[in-house]
């Protein structure tokens, strides 16, 4: 349909004319392209110029080392307004000197795309409302507009049956007067005919809606993505692209203002999320999931998930990094997942130094006054009162459900001590040498489930569905042999 969004992860093509916002008098003719691999180019048939000139005194110009870039280019095409953010020359032909003359070609790549409106800057907050679609969206809010009805007489089925589309209550929660919306909408049935046979379709699409107590800018937008992009990888665990961003605009904005139909207020965001979505591929597998609206309810994970994203983003960054882009080697992996383990307990506040700072103060004071004045600074500062790695992991430990992690993890304290010492010797020596290939395997799977188990914790996953995710969730079941074969004691 004409008012469908624009996929990410389908090519596009817009000609018209460009300008820069200082010159709007200064028209150049050009294409703009898009496509999920290479992103956004823009061939102007003319230039602008981005040679870095002075001109430091009357009649002299230099040329110096370097091309101009550009915040924001706009631009008219297919009878829509256009601004590109964060412009960069790529290719610049010149033909002056040449023995036939002809337009200059230049060539410059932009970050984000958004159609339908002219801004100023990505932080001008000109969007009453921010929808985006993300992958595996749907099953997550296990809630569908379709209904399936298949007639079986006494038991066998004859053959008919029906499929129709039935409304769907949104789903609302306010949380610090930012109203999240859980909607779907779909197509119009149709019959499409082919030689062979019909086929009747209807598409239905599952998106999540924000607005904001006030009007928000293009970078609040692309941060209330992520937030849904991270929530989806988080309880799918497995990296979820962004399919579409569609933003309105706010009432009084002069590009709201038209005759034209309620859909002009539709403004669409093309621009490289951390992954880009298909929405055609296939849905994640439903015993591959962490948890979805049916475990905890939209209304109840929302305010949850923004307080934690908040309190403990980095340590998430990072976990999440491993199902988005994992390194090839087990030395990244191995620094990361037990980095996440250490963020993530600094990050919880709950850290107590493990002596009395009134004891330790004159302590350190103590020892430092047989410290070599050229040496102070270097001893002082590896005098912390901060608690140890191990015994953040201990902590970690002993957060979530005991039932699960004792399954996840059958001897903690044998985790704990070969996790922190393969860090040590990696940090501090540059190899592990007291490790084997599979046990460093095991420690990085492990940590990572553990942080996970903690995450799942803090989002308020009930203690019988932590300890189902161990025991049926097949990575995590493969990660609880993993512990038991190579992380525990001779003894135990």
């Amino acid at each position: 349909m004409a008012n469908d969004p624009l996929n990410l992860g389908e090519n596009g093509e817009w000609a018209g004319m460009w300008w820069l916002p200082d010159a709007p008098e200064q028209q150049v003719p050009g294409v703009l392209r898009y496509n999920s691999n290479d992103g956004l180019s823009l061939t102007l048939f003319g230039a602008f110029e981005d040679r870095i000139m002075s001109s430091p005194s009357p009649g002299m110009t230099v040329f110096h080392e370097g091309s101009r870039t550009w915040d924001v280019i706009h631009g008219a095409a297919e009878q829509r307004e256009i601004t590109l953010l964060d412009c960069f020359p790529t290719n610049s032909r010149r033909t002056i000197g040449a023995r036939v003359q002809t337009p200059d070609k230049q060539t410059l790549g932009a970050m984000t795309a958004v159609i339908g409106v002219h801004v100023s800057d990505e932080n001008k907050p000109v969007f009453s409302a921010v929808e985006v679609s993300i992958e595996d969206l749907g099953h997550w809010g296990a809630s569908s507009i379709f209904e399936a009805f298949l007639s079986a007489p006494d038991g066998r089925p004859d053959g008919s049956g029906t499929i129709s589309v039935k409304p769907v209550p949104a789903q609302s929660v306010v949380v610090d007067g930012t109203k999240f919306t859980l909607g779907h909408r779909h197509t119009l049935p149709f019959f499409d005919q082919r030689r062979g046979g019909t086929v009747g379709r209807v598409r239905g699409t599952t998106f999540v809606r924000v607005d904001p107590v006030e009007s928000c800018s293009i970078d609040d937008a692309k941060d209330f993505a992520r937030l849904m992009q991270d929530l989806i990888a988080f309880a799918t665990h497995r990296a979820a692209g962004v399919i579409w961003l569609r933003l309105k605009l706010a009432d009084g904005t002069a590009n709201s203002q038209s005759a034209r139909g309620p859909w002009d207020r539709n403004v669409d965001v093309i621009y490289s999320p951390s992954k880009v979505g298909t929405h055609d591929a296939k849905a994640v597998e439903a015993r591959r999931v962490f948890f979805t609206c049916d475990d905890l309810p939209f209304e109840k994970i929302i305010p949850r998930w923004c307080d934690v994203h908040e309190r403990l983003q980095p340590a998430l960054n990072m976990i999440l990094g491993l199902r988005y882009a994992p390194a090839q080697y087990i030395e990244n992996n191995l620094l990361t997942a037990v980095g996440a383990a250490e963020v993530f307990h600094r990050g919880l506040g709950i850290d107590e130094p493990p002596m009395p700072p009134e004891e330790f103060k004159p302590m350190r004071e103590a020892m430092l006054k047989h410290v070599p004045k050229v040496h102070e600074a270097r001893v002082k500062g590896s005098l912390r009162n901060d608690p140890t790695l191990r015994e953040r992991l201990y902590a970690l430990a002993a957060r979530p459900d005991q039932a699960a992690m004792s399954a996840l993890v059958p001897d903690v304290d044998r985790w704990a001590q070969r996790t922190t010492q393969a860090r040590n010797d990696l940090a501090h020596e540059g190899q592990t040498p007291k490790h084997s290939f599979e046990e460093l395997i095991a420690i990085v799977d492990v940590t990572t489930a553990v942080v996970i188990l903690n995450l799942l914790h803090e989002v308020g996953l009930p203690a019988e569905q932590q300890r189902k995710i161990v025991q049926e969730h097949p990575q995590l079941r493969a990660t609880a042999r993993q512990a038991d074969d190579l992380l525990r004691s001779p003894e135990t």
